[in-house]
């Protein structure tokens, strides 16, 4: 996905530079476009990393996200546990107002607020600890590790301390167990937040760029999935959808990955065809640069290297 990014804004800004703008800068984007979120919602997430499962694809749908901590959430969120157990559709549910966002105690709210009074991640389970019980941040470690192992010993020696801490804090010990039971419950499906959000990023640049430079984009996808042509055709078709014009493949437009010409349409790749390797096509490329469009077949075969060129990748092109 990271080359394919790459090859993307590498075409953007060739194009930019040409016209004299300035480069486009992914980090510099805004991760607030309601465009990029109008796109998400539809559900139209083919080519969106993360996000293009057919079941996430639906969990998209219902959840609707409208900014980027929602994207960190989905990613945390889809997976067998909290699908499972119900926590999933208690988050959307609350996201949409069809169920009260509620907070275990007052001093949680900061903390649980970005995921609707729902834990969700790891960190908000050392967070709690720090903030209720007075943990360092490195003793909270070890209290989401002693969870995630499930150790009775561990967890009976972890809930004094908790208690204890929360005592200092003037918490009501019942109101504190009942705390502790609830990060118990959720640690185990709790997810490493620094993980997802830095999956969420990507999932979102790669949006951003189906949304606002879709050829661009949707050129880098087909040339990283070239040699896969079932890949080929499920993208091919979502270039439909996207009203994107494809360019067939023509040995005096084409390169060897797919392409964006002039026009802003996406130019078909001559890799992406079976039995042409990259040798062939940098030679026809060399040989069409170095004099111009080919006119007829005999005008190819006279201009390129029958030792790169060779019959099978001319049967191939033919």
């Amino acid at each position: 996905t990271l080359t394919i990014i790459d090859w993307a804004v590498r075409t953007i800004n060739a194009k930019r530079l040409a016209a004299g703008d300035v480069p486009l800068d992914l980090e510099r984007i805004p991760l607030d476009d309601a465009e990029t979120f109008k796109l998400l919602r539809s559900g139209r997430t083919t080519a969106i990393f993360q996000l293009e499962s057919r079941g996430i694809t639906d969990l998209v749908r219902k959840l609707q996200p409208d900014r980027f901590d929602d994207i960190v959430a989905l990613v945390a969120l889809f997976r067998p546990g909290p699908l499972q157990s119900g926590m999933v559709d208690d988050f959307i549910a609350r996201k949409h107002g069809r169920a009260e966002v509620s907070y275990p105690h007052p001093l949680l709210e900061p903390i649980l607020k970005p995921t609707y009074g729902v834990i969700v991640y790891q960190e908000q389970v050392m967070q709690i600890a720090q903030v209720l019980a007075g943990y360092t941040l490195g003793g909270a470690d070890l209290l989401r590790r002693a969870m995630g192992k499930k150790k009775p010993e561990e967890m009976a020696k972890h809930r004094e301390i908790f208690l204890e801490g929360a005592r200092g804090n003037e918490i009501d010990p019942e109101v504190a167990g009942a705390i502790f039971d609830l990060m118990e419950k959720f640690a185990g499906y709790g997810f490493n937040k620094s993980h997802s959000a830095a999956y969420a990023l990507v999932s979102y640049q790669t949006a951003w760029l189906k949304r606002h430079f879709p050829a661009e984009f949707m050129a880098a996808v087909l040339s990283s999935e070239m040699h896969n042509t079932d890949k080929v055709v499920v993208l091919i078709e979502e270039c439909r959808h996207m009203k994107l014009p494809l360019v067939l493949p023509d040995v005096n437009t084409s390169e060897f990955r797919f392409t964006v010409n002039g026009r802003g349409e996406v130019v078909y790749g001559l890799g992406a065809i079976k039995g042409i390797g990259e040798g062939p096509v940098e030679s026809l490329v060399a040989a069409r640069e170095a004099d111009g469009p080919f006119r007829d077949l005999f005008d190819f075969c006279r201009r390129t290297d029958p030792r790169k060129v060779n019959k099978r990748a001319l049967e191939a092109l033919i």
